[in-house]
């Protein structure tokens, strides 16, 4: 402070012909008798009454016996504190305070501390920058220690702050009292040691608390146990670490980003305190002595058994203090502050002019809060609104010098608003350069997410997450949801390919030759019935019944190349239609052949009327009419619900994702009611004519066709159903069982034609030649009829495995039109 005051009046560029002076007082880290210090800078203020104002009796001027110096403004004090308190007093005479080392982010109230300005930074930026390297060596489970006043407390109170935002846990919290003895110490460090996971402690303390925890660490013998992260108040002071090197080594301090003022190294080595420009230091005689461990008195020397004190004396290890730089910055800024206003109002007047004299507090602090200088170092210095400072620090790790074999503070990143630090820089306790743990909990692995209790988020069991489950956060794990699957590092999903029968698949490949067999077959036998169509098989067997039950049989192979085809829009409207359609036409077509062999012969049984719509077109219109029933159906449910895909995962192979159609399967199973109608019904009717007589013997294969239709549907039924979970299997099961249906109604009833019209056709010719000599005898008509009759067999067999007709209790009457050119009659 003197320093710069001598080069402030040196500098006529500054107040000219005014000299600024100062009145220091110490104020013993105290804020109690430093306010009571203070006093003296407000006496002046307090005495209202001047010599002026008073008269001697003789005549002469009155003289003032209380001898005041005019105070502008305090600098100081540097403890928090001795700041809040000093500040409260010097506002209400508005007194501007310039303090260079009070970081209480309290001081920034300017409701409460209007007239208080700093060149330092609030705490509030060194609790985030201690927070930001505790986040940076990936500490979540820090203990924290703090001085018990203003600086200490919302110090540490502003950084558990800003732990909590970064997910850092507190361990412990412990205070070191105002006047703590070694035994406060000692159960600070038991209370630290206890923690055992917490190896990183926060100190928010001042410097003489600081080395009080050292010290008793030191005692308790645990070198290399904790890892130091200290505030400004340790900084580079070497008196805590002193004779504790190995228990401080591989801390971390934070101190304010300063720059050393090279001309002062060179004033305040040449100091001495024999010198006469040291007395004015009251101080200096006091820091010599302990500085050098000596005497200036000899006397006191021999009583002390010190040394006697030596101009000659010089620090070999000597380093400037941090706090050098912001005591200038606030002396330059209260004196060029002052300058600015004597410029204003005294305008080319030298020295002080009256009304410089009259300035009041308020002016002066205003002036002090707009202004901006380079300083000494010739670093840009200003204020804040709030009177505070930059925020810019040094981070520091104390270490030992492997090439000089000194311990030494050394620079290893820096603050400004964001951290930057050189890890590779930093040595920790024993030397060590692997970065020491600082966790409750170790680290979840893959996939894994932490199950914390409410509250505490740094302690935690790690569960893992379930297949299909991906980490939404460290915390949590949601489903990827149908369709999608986790990523490797389980941090995301990824879209699953669709899955579908591959043409290529076994699963394909089968039913796929099955239908081609079935289409040539049923092919071949069209082309069959279409070129034999006027044989008398052909006529016999109800050829346009059989050339519908021919396309439904044909419709049933070729639906397994629309099932097993990549599911669209337009594949699943061919499915509902096909299927459906394709047993329709089948078993319609049986329903109606059944039924008009039920009818004849329970009609001739009864009457020698001839039945009602047994004639061919009649046939085919009922056909057509029980057909456009399962038509309609599928128009309306193609309507209601139009054709679609989805995406299937089958439970609990989360994935699976399959392409189907967009239909329930209970849907589709109901869509086959009116079949299953039409089989039981079909069933029926074959049961009802298994007992004709042996030349009518269809109604037999229409029996087994039915009878074994409804094994296959009864044992397709729980195969497709108890597959829904195996796409393959039950689209194969599906296609195979339409296939069996058609193969069943091929074989059994168009067998024994094929049998006939290929390896026995003189039998085919003959029925046809009885049947042309039949008509010629009567006509256009066959007529068989006896008078009274009762039981007779009218039988026309030359080949001994003709056409056979029983009539019983025929009368004059028609019993029926066989054979005819358009007619039909029954093998």
């Amino acid at each position: 402070m003197l320093y710069t005051l001598d080069r402030i009046n040196a500098d006529d560029r500054i107040l000219p012909g005014i000299t600024l002076g100062a009145h220091i007082l110490d104020t013993c880290s105290r804020d109690t008798y430093a306010l009571e210090q203070a006093l003296e800078f407000v006496r002046a203020k307090m005495t209202s009454l001047g010599s002026e104002q008073f008269s001697c009796n003789d005549g002469s001027a009155a003289v003032s016996l209380l001898h005041t110096k005019p105070v502008v403004g305090v600098i100081g004090a540097s403890d928090s504190t001795v700041s809040l308190q000093v500040a409260n007093l010097l506002r209400l005479f508005k007194i501007p305070q310039i303090s260079f080392a009070s970081t209480s982010a309290a001081l920034s109230d300017k409701s409460r501390f209007e007239f208080f300005a700093r060149t330092v930074p609030p705490d509030t930026f060194q609790s985030k920058a201690i927070a930001d390297i505790v986040r940076a060596l990936n500490f979540t489970y820090v203990a924290t220690v703090a001085s018990a006043g203003e600086y200490g407390e919302s110090g540490i109170e502003m950084f558990q702050k800003e732990a909590r935002l970064k997910n850092i846990c507190i361990a412990a919290q412990e205070k070191v009292p105002l006047s703590p003895s070694p035994k406060h110490f000692d159960a600070i460090i038991a209370a630290l040691d206890a923690k055992t996971n917490a190896r990183a402690v926060v100190l928010f303390t001042r410097m003489e608390h600081a080395l009080g925890i050292l010290e008793a660490a030191n005692r308790a013998q645990l070198v290399g146990r904790f890892v130091w992260i200290a505030s400004d108040h340790w900084g580079t002071q070497d008196r805590p670490v002193k004779g504790r090197e190995y228990v401080a080594e591989g801390a971390l301090t934070v101190e304010l980003q300063s720059h050393a003022l090279p001309d002062f190294d060179k004033h305040l080595r040449e100091l001495r305190p024999f010198d006469e420009a040291s007395q004015r230091n009251p101080w200096f005689r006091e820091f010599w002595e302990s500085r050098f461990n000596c005497r200036v008195d000899p006397a006191l020397a021999v009583e002390h058994k010190k040394s006697v004190c030596s101009s000659q004396q010089q620090s070999p290890h000597y380093v400037q203090d941090t706090k050098v730089q912001f005591v200038s910055d606030a002396v330059l800024a209260m004196a060029l502050a002052l300058d600015n206003i004597r410029k204003r109002v005294c305008g080319d007047e030298y020295g002080p002019c009256r009304a410089l004299q009259t300035v009041g507090g308020d002016v002066l602090f205003r002036e002090i809060l707009n202004i901006s200088f380079p300083n000494l170092v010739h670093e840009q210095v200003g204020f804040d609104e709030n009177g505070d400072g930059i925020g810019r620090y040094d981070i520091l790790n104390f270490q030992l010098n492997r090439a000089t074999r000194r311990w030494e503070y050394r620079k290893v990143g820096v603050w400004e608003e964001t951290l930057r630090l050189n890890m590779a820089d930093i040595v920790w306790a024993g030397g060590s350069k692997l970065l020491p743990a600082s966790t409750c909990s170790e680290p979840c692995g893959q996939g894994e997410a932490k199950s914390v209790q409410q509250g505490d988020v740094c302690c935690w069991r790690c569960l893992p997450c379930r297949d299909h489950e991906f980490l939404v956060d460290e915390f949590t794990c949601h489903s990827c949801g149908a369709g999608s699957w986790p990523l490797a590092d389980r941090r995301g999903c990824q879209v699953l390919p669709e899955q579908y029968i591959q043409w290529h698949s076994v699963f394909a490949i089968v039913p796929i030759l099955l239908a081609l067999l079935g289409v040539l077959t049923t092919s071949a036998v069209l082309v069959t019935f279409a070129v034999k169509n006027d044989t008398p098989v052909v006529k016999a067997s109800g050829r346009e019944l059989c050339y519908i039950l021919l396309a439904g049989i044909l419709f049933c192979y070729l639906q397994s190349f629309v099932l097993l085809a990549k599911p669209s829009a337009a594949t699943c409207g061919l499915q509902r239609v096909g299927v459906g359609l394709g047993f329709a036409l089948m078993y319609s077509a049986l329903l109606t052949k059944t039924n008009r062999i039920s009818r004849v012969f329970e009609s001739a049984s009864k009457s020698t009327r001839r039945p009602s719509y047994i004639s061919p077109r009649s046939q085919v219109l009922i056909c057509s009419l029980l057909i456009s029933v399962q038509g309609v159906a599928t128009a309306i449910w193609l309507v209601v619900e139009p054709p679609d895909t989805r995406l299937f995962t089958p439970e609990g192979r989360f994935n699976t994702v399959i392409l189907k159609c967009k239909v329930k399967e209970t849907a589709f199973f109901i869509s086959l009611i009116y079949n299953m109608l039409l089989i039981v019904v079909c069933t029926v009717y074959a049961v009802k004519t298994r007992n004709l007589p042996e030349n009518f013997n269809e109604s037999k294969f229409i029996a087994f066709t039915m009878y074994t239709t409804c094994v296959i549907w009864l044992a397709f039924i729980p195969l497709y159903f108890g597959t829904m979970n195996n796409h393959e299997i039950q689209t194969t099961a599906l296609c195979v069982s339409i296939s069996l249906s058609a193969t069943v109604a091929l074989s059994c009833l168009f067998a024994p034609k094929m049998y006939i019209i290929y390896l026995q056709p003189e039998k085919n010719s003959r029925v046809a030649n009885i049947a042309k000599q039949a008509m010629q005898g009567s006509g256009k008509k066959a007529l068989f009829s006896a008078k009274s009759l009762t039981d007779e067999q009218v039988q026309l067999n030359p080949a001994r495995e003709g056409v056979k007709l029983y009539v019983r209790e025929a009368r004059s009457t028609d019993v029926d039109e066989l054979n005819s050119g358009e007619e039909e009659a029954a093998l």
